[in-house]
């Protein structure tokens, strides 16, 4: 596989139930990933961007929370429905979306 154009990470934390921090996936991270997933077979994202799952990334009251490389971005609060968005303008138009974005206190 050659150098991906950005790597973009999704946090997949489980925590449990009524823990003090909650995690992304009780948030409904799953969702997100299955969207991003099928969206990168769909498109045939894979051969210029790489997708993985990771742990806490850190604003876990914010998430579902996706990071994206090189450029640093995080977005929280992502659902499903915001996923097209990103691989649209993030991804392939390489402007962040401004509205997903977390405020700059938390990233």
């Amino acid at each position: 596989m050659a150098k991906p154009k950005k790597h973009i990470f999704i946090c997949t934390q489980n925590r449990g139930p009524g823990h003090p921090r909650g995690s992304c996936n009780q948030n409904g991270c799953g969702a997100v990933l299955d969207e991003f997933m099928f969206e990168f077979q769909k498109r045939n994202l894979g051969e210029k961007f790489q997708l993985t799952m990771t742990g806490c990334i850190g604003p876990c009251g914010s998430g579902p929370s996706v990071l994206v490389y090189p450029e640093g971005v995080m977005y929280g609060k992502v659902t499903k429905e915001d996923v097209v968005a990103i691989i649209d303008e993030h991804l392939l138009g390489d402007v962040p979306v401004a509205r997903l974005s977390v405020p700059a206190e938390i990233w």
